[in-house]
C-alpha cells in the first residue's frame, strides 16, 4: 500500500483548513445537498466531502457511509489533494496503490474512487468532493466535467461561506443555486437517458399572513413552509425558494406522473400541520408540474415557465385564500 505523500505547504494547508472552521461541525444543508447530487447523478452508493486533517480524514458531509472519519494514511482523497486535477482510481484491487488498502480489503471495500480537491479561499487543497463504488467504474469526459462543476460549486460555498447560493432565511437553496443545481441534474439526465420534471410552487395567502400576523411571523411560515418541502421531496431532489413566496423543485428520475405524487404528499403534510392546534392560520400552496423533454426545452428556464404557467392556473382555480 502506498500512503500519500504530505504536500510541500502542509503547515499553510492545515492551518487555511483549521481557519474554515468546519472539521467536527454539524451537517449543513448547503453542503449536504452537493453529496446528495453527486450520489444521484452518478449512480454511486457513496458521495463524500472529505476534509484533510493532519492525520484522518473526517466528512463534511456523506451519503451512503456510517463512518464520519477513517485515518490519512490509507485515504484515496490524501492522494487526491496532492493534485489540481481529478483523481481516478478504476479499480483499486487492481492498483499496486491500494490493492491492499484496508479500505479495499475492508469495508467499505473500495473498488472505485473519484476525487475533486476543494480550494479553500487561500488557494490551499483542504479536502474533496469524492465519489467511492464497490465496482470499479470508468467515467468518461462528461462525467469528469460534470463532478468539476460540482466540485466547483463545492469550492464556491468554501470560499465565501456566506450561504452565495443558499437563501439566508429558510437555508435552502436560493434562485442561483437552483439555476446551477438544476441546470446540471437535467444535463444529467439527458445523458443518461431518464425522465426530469420541475414543480413550480407559490403560497397562497402569505400577503394576508404578513398584513394580518406582522413580518416576523411571515418569515416563520416561509421557514416553516420550507422545511416541509424539504421533508416531502426526496434527499436527491433539487429544492429552492426562487423568492419572495414562490419556491420550486427539480425531480431527477421522475416524470410528471411521479412529481404529482409528490405535490400530494406536500399537500397532505400541509394539512397536518393547519390541522395542529393552535394555528392561527393556514399554509396553503399551488403548484405547477412540468415534464423535462430536451426536445421542447432547451434549459432549465424553458421548463420552469411551462411549470410556471400552469400553476398559475391551478392558483385561478382555487378561492381566495386568506389568514385562518
Amino acid at each position: 500500500m502506498e500512503k500519500p505523500a504530505t504536500p510541500h505547504n502542509e503547515k499553510e494547508r492545515l492551518s487555511e483548513l483549521k481557519e474554515l472552521g468546519l472539521l467536527d461541525s454539524e451537517a449543513e444543508e448547503r453542503f449536504d445537498r452537493f453529496t446528495r447530487l453527486a450520489k444521484r447523478l452518478f449512480g454511486v452508493p457513496v458521495a463524500l466531502i472529505s476534509l484533510v486533517d493532519s492525520d484522518r480524514q473526517w466528512f463534511k458531509s456523506r451519503q451512503g457511509l456510517d463512518a464520519t472519519e477513517t485515518p490519512r494514511d490509507v485515504s484515496f482523497c490524501g492522494h487526491a489533494i496532492l493534485g489540481s486535477e481529478i483523481f481516478v482510481v478504476e479499480n483499486a484491487s487492481e492498483d499496486a496503490r491500494f490493492s491492499d488498502n484496508p479500505l479495499v480489503t475492508g469495508d467499505p471495500n473500495i473498488a472505485f474512487y473519484a476525487g475533486f480537491p476543494l480550494t479553500g479561499p487561500k488557494g490551499h487543497k483542504v479536502g474533496t468532493l469524492c465519489l467511492l463504488d464497490q465496482k470499479p467504474r470508468v467515467l468518461d469526459e462528461e462525467d469528469l466535467e460534470t463532478l468539476r462543476d460540482i466540485g466547483n460549486m463545492v469550492t464556491s460555498e468554501l470560499a465565501s461561506l456566506q450561504l452565495a447560493s443558499t437563501d439566508s432565511l429558510t437555508g435552502i437553496s436560493n434562485r442561483r443555486g437552483f439555476e446551477m443545481l438544476a441546470a446540471q441534474a437535467l444535463a444529467m439526465c439527458v445523458r443518461s437517458s431518464q425522465p426530469a420534471a420541475v414543480v413550480m410552487i407559490d403560497m397562497d395567502g402569505f400577503k394576508a399572513i404578513n398584513d394580518t400576523f406582522g413580518h416576523e411571523e411571515g418569515d416563520r411560515a416561509l421557514i416553516r413552509f420550507s422545511t416541509l418541502l424539504v421533508e416531502t421531496f426526496r434527499d436527491s431532489d433539487v429544492v429552492a425558494r426562487w423568492g419572495g413566496d414562490e419556491f420550486c423543485a427539480v425531480l431527477t428520475g421522475a416524470d410528471a406522473q411521479q412529481a404529482q405524487i409528490a405535490v400530494s404528499r406536500l399537500s397532505n403534510a400541509l394539512e397536518r400541520h393547519n390541522a395542529e392546534p393552535g394555528r392561527r392560520y393556514l399554509l396553503q400552496f399551488s403548484a405547477g408540474v412540468a415534464e423535462y423533454h430536451p426536445d421542447r426545452h432547451s434549459n432549465v428556464v424553458d421548463v420552469m415557465r411551462e411549470a410556471d404557467t400552469l400553476m398559475y392556473d391551478h392558483k385561478r382555480a382555487r378561492p381566495d385564500n386568506s389568514a385562518a
